[in-house]
């Protein structure tokens, strides 16, 4: 039995309400902190994350195993706290994603440049190491 009086699937009003186009607030603390682009050649991978109104020394790239975070903090001036503010869209905190690499990345030479509020890694590759197939014996 369908729901005749919204003429379409119900469930899918859920998704609605966290649609950007109708809800801006919602999205915005659904969606990811800073947005990025991440794209490969045969011989690295590039990621660019928009990180506008962050300082350069607030942005920290660490690689831990195979995990490359990228975290920064964005900070609200004293000036703009005393404001009353009508409308406030902008996000002020710590911004942080993580990304799964794998094994075929070198972390040793992995490079990142900040410039004009683009964060640009270069993540070289390197050929995976082929695992080695063990024979267990079976008592």
């Amino acid at each position: 039995m369908s729901l005749s009086l919204y003429k379409r699937d119900p469930l899918k009003m859920f998704e609605d309400v966290f649609n950007d186009k109708l809800s801006p607030f919602f999205s915005s603390m659904m969606t990811p902190s800073f947005k990025v682009d991440i794209s490969e050649d045969d011989n690295n991978i590039f990621i660019e994350a928009d990180m506008p109104g962050v300082n350069k020394e607030d942005i920290k790239v660490s690689m831990d195993n195979d995990l490359l975070s990228i975290t920064a903090e964005r900070t609200q001036s004293d000036e703009e706290k005393k404001k009353g503010f009508h409308r406030v869209e902008r996000s002020w905190g710590c911004l942080s994603r993580s990304f799964t690499l794998g094994e075929n990345v070198n972390t040793e030479k992995i490079e990142a440049k900040y410039d004009n509020g683009v964060l640009k890694i270069v993540i070289p590759k390197v050929e995976p190491t082929p695992k080695k197939e063990t024979s267990i014996p079976v008592n």
